[in-house]
């Protein structure tokens, strides 16, 4: 798909050469009149003899001959659908709707010519009620089922599905491309319209009702009947952007326009999708996406124009909506998306989707805060100082009950995205079928067992399935134990593997930090492997780039022999990335080393995948791999369902049959059919969408942009010590100045706050609070790491 936005350049006729073109190629005699036009050249032209107007139009010379032969055919078949509603062709000759001519800069150009349909525009009309808006959305979708019914040329179909910077359905191009000329308030409005149209819009694009469409019905392409009183739309002109695409779309384009200026732009858009109801019926999913569709139409408007009027700043048709744009953003920034599908809902008589007839009303804020305060535990917290109410979740985005988006860039749980639909659908239906225990044969255990033990080397075979990921590291430890007749363990420096006593004693970023009670005696810790700020430090030309060698994995990994000896440690446990720690990459080979020693002691190697696995680090599917290493106990957490709760521990036959005893291992839930089905349909989106290699594209652009900050953008010169981590699974070093390499937390604080009010969510993690940490949902796209970068370079 082609993604050039650059404008090409309009022909250049004159009124005399319009003329001669009118007379040699159309047989119409008459003065010509140049029309505004944007990227071609339209003149009207009166023919002398039968006195009827014409308008020639003139392509630019890049244009696509299937563009043009679908707008050509689209109005030969609507003259025989709806006769009157859009303009009729005047053909070149018996055959031909249309002539190649020399324009004055020697380039080729495709003339034709049109009726020129009298009327006034409907953005002139001086009266405009509730009619003209129902009016116009019944226009609309009558203009959808003739154009459904033209019959096309396959290379006019072809062009249907062609990109042009208009196209709503790639609106996405937009972000991370805000013009210098306009002002930061400008800019933060455009994000922001931007973040609820990748949220709201973009994950339900599959799934909106597409056909052929205008693609442009604004205010100045529609004519109202003559005479006087309020405006009736009776014509549709101007064909040029047609795209295949969602219907739903043309309504918000049209609606863009109408509400512009309007008092009452609710009522407006409401008009729309009643009138348009009453002919094509519209589905909850297109009322839902239509005020963010609607504004991103504007914002769409708001970077051409700007962008433009560099190359042609005497072009006054760039600036024809720009006047009242920004004042109409504002207003629809504070729209309640929830109170805005509710109305359009009650409009056009459907009920809404998510109302059930045992549904509670919902909490205020003050009440929600309230009730958490009385009967939740104080020590669990909330992230920000003024806490988000989140009600839904989609994709990469989290919603607010106004409807607002986030973008999240932190939740590592929702693997696959926020409710992803097979997910869901899969779990539903299980769920409506059987769940019980495993004390019963199912398919659903061992052919998830199957599943994901094949995904991992040999010998790890045999799956146990929990439900948390601290519920496997216990399990694992366990395994370990009983394997080795042995207790004592060996774990990481900031590391954390669970909630449970035993694992906060593991676990040095709990027992180390506040509240706890220290390293037990049971625990040896060895050195964080961190090239930037650990013990040892990679020797690089490039700060923002450390990440050692395999001697210097090699040298961390010595301290495991070290610690180890007399020590007679049943197991130790690492994550090949450490995340608490500060999302820390360890140096080439330190975990294959550091479990060569640790099985040299007689200990059992645990590699905890809990926040990294799944295909996270994107270039292996567990991030062991990366690290040369192969584990004798695996623990898989987080990811694994998908936000449902689950977890699992795969480990080797022989350690398998040295935990099983005498001792019966049951847990109530693990392995139940709904988690072995929601996991499997984790397991399939993986697959079919291909988000390891979409992890690996979208942090090389991440990490990219990063260091593009750190070495261009002022605010950042000097304040981002590293730049590092793999995949979606990143971490910047916040420091006072690169030199002293001095965390700074308050810093960092500042600039997720901030974020956060931008509609994009960040965590801070890290022994000193000082690492900017990222893990957002696999399916983050690339207008999602544009948007990202955009928020934290605004002003």
């Amino acid at each position: 798909m082609a993604t050039s936005v650059e404008r090409p350049e309009a022909p250049r006729l004159t009124a005399a050469d319009a003329e001669r073109v009118a007379r040699e190629c159309f047989g119409v005699c008459g003065e010509a009149r140049a029309l505004d036009s944007y990227v071609d050249q339209n003149f009207r032209v009166e023919d002398e003899d039968s006195r009827r107007v014409w308008v020639l139009k003139i392509a630019h010379a890049g244009e696509d001959p299937g563009a043009l032969a679908l707008q050509q055919e689209i109005l030969t078949g609507l003259n025989d659908v709806l006769p009157g509603l859009a303009p009729r062709l005047r053909p070149a000759g018996q055959d031909a709707l249309g002539a190649e001519i020399q324009g004055p800069d020697g380039q080729t150009h495709h003339a034709w010519m049109v009726e020129f349909l009298g009327g006034p525009l409907l953005a002139d009309a001086p009266q405009r009620d509730a009619l003209t808006w129902h009016g116009l959305g019944e226009l609309l979708a009558q203009l959808h089922l003739a154009m459904e019914a033209c019959p096309l040329s396959p290379a006019a179909r072809e062009a249907a599905g062609r990109w042009h910077r208009w196209d709503l359905s790639h609106a996405a191009w937009t972000v991370g491309r805000l013009p210098a000329s306009l002002s930061a308030s400008e800019c933060a409005q455009l994000r922001f319209h931007q973040a609820q149209f990748l949220g709201h819009v973009r994950p339900r694009l599959a799934a909106l009702p597409a056909g052929l469409t205008h693609h442009d019905a604004n205010d100045r392409n529609l004519l109202v009947r003559p005479g006087g009183g309020p405006a009736r739309v009776a014509h549709v002109f101007d064909f040029g952007d047609m795209v295949h695409g969602p219907r739903v779309f043309d309504l918000a384009i049209a609606a863009a326009y109408a509400v512009l200026g309007s008092d009452q732009p609710e009522a407006v858009l409401q008009g729309l999708a009643a009138g348009y109801h009453s002919i094509l019926p519209l589905m909850p999913q297109e009322l839902e996406v239509l005020a963010p569709a609607l504004a991103m139409r504007l914002v769409v408007s708001a970077t051409v124009a700007a962008e433009d009027r560099v190359a042609d700043p005497d072009n006054a048709y760039l600036s024809i909506h720009q006047a009242p744009l920004w004042d109409c953003l504002q207003i629809l920034a504070n729209w309640d998306h929830e109170a805005i599908a509710a109305g359009l809902q009650s409009a056009t008589g459907l009920e809404p989707r998510t109302q059930t007839p045992a549904a509670r009303p919902p909490l205020s804020r003050d009440q929600a805060a309230g009730l958490r305060a009385k009967h939740v535990g104080p020590s669990l917290s909330l992230s920000y100082s003024e806490p988000l109410e989140i009600a839904a979740g989609r994709g990469t985005y989290l919603f607010d009950k106004r409807g607002r988006a986030y973008l999240d860039c932190v939740n590592n749980v929702c693997h696959v995205g926020h409710c992803h639909p097979h997910v869901v659908a899969a779990g539903q239906a299980q769920m409506a079928r059987l769940n019980t225990n495993t004390r019963y044969l199912h398919d659903n255990l061992g052919t998830y067992a199957e599943r994901l033990a094949g995904l991992l080397p040999d010998p790890l075979e045999v799956v146990y399935l929990v439900n948390s990921g601290s519920e496997a590291n216990e399990l694992a430890l366990r395994i370990a134990r009983a394997a080795t007749g042995r207790h004592n363990v060996l774990a990481v420096e900031a590391g954390y593997h669970g909630h449970t006593q035993a694992l906060i004693d593991i676990s040095h970023y709990k027992h180390g930090g506040k509240g706890g009670a220290g390293t037990p005696d049971w625990v040896r810790l060895v050195p964080l492997p961190d090239p930037y700020r650990g013990r040892y430090r990679a020797d690089s030309p490039d700060p923002l780039d450390v990440r050692g060698d395999e001697a210097l994995g090699q040298r961390y990994a010595v301290h495991v022999a070290e610690a180890a000896a007399g020590f007679e440690p049943a197991a130790m446990i690492a994550e090949a990335l450490i995340g608490c720690g500060g999302q820390v990459v360890p140096p080439p080979g330190w975990l294959r080393s550091a479990f060569e020693h640790a099985r040299a002691a007689g200990a059992v190697c645990i590699a905890d995948e809990v926040q990294v696995g799944f295909g996270r680090i994107g270039s292996h599917l567990w991030a062991f791999e990366a690290q040369g290493a192969v584990p004798d106990i695996v623990t898989l957490g987080k990811p694994i369902g998908n936000g449902h709760p689950m977890a699992a521990v795969v480990t080797t036959r022989a350690l398998a049959d040295a935990f099983d005893n005498g001792m019966e291992y049951f847990a109530t839930f693990g392995g139940n059919p709904v988690s072995c089905a929601t996991g499997m349909a984790v397991l399939d989106v993986i697959e079919a969408e291909d988000l390891r290699e979409n992890a690996a594209r979208a942090g090389d652009q991440l990490i990219q942009g990063f260091r593009e900050l750190a070495a261009n953008h002022p605010a950042f010169q000097g304040r981002f010590g590293t730049v590092r981590g793999m995949g979606l699974y990143l971490g910047v070093e916040v420091v006072t100045d690169s030199e002293s390499r001095e965390p700074d937390a308050a810093f960092l604080a500042q600039l997720i706050d901030r974020a956060k009010d931008r509609g994009v969510l960040l965590s801070a993690d890290g022994p000193q609070n000082n690492v900017l940490k990222i893990k957002p949902p696999m399916v983050f796209s690339e207008a999602d790491a544009r948007l990202l970068l955009d928020v934290l370079a605004a002003d």
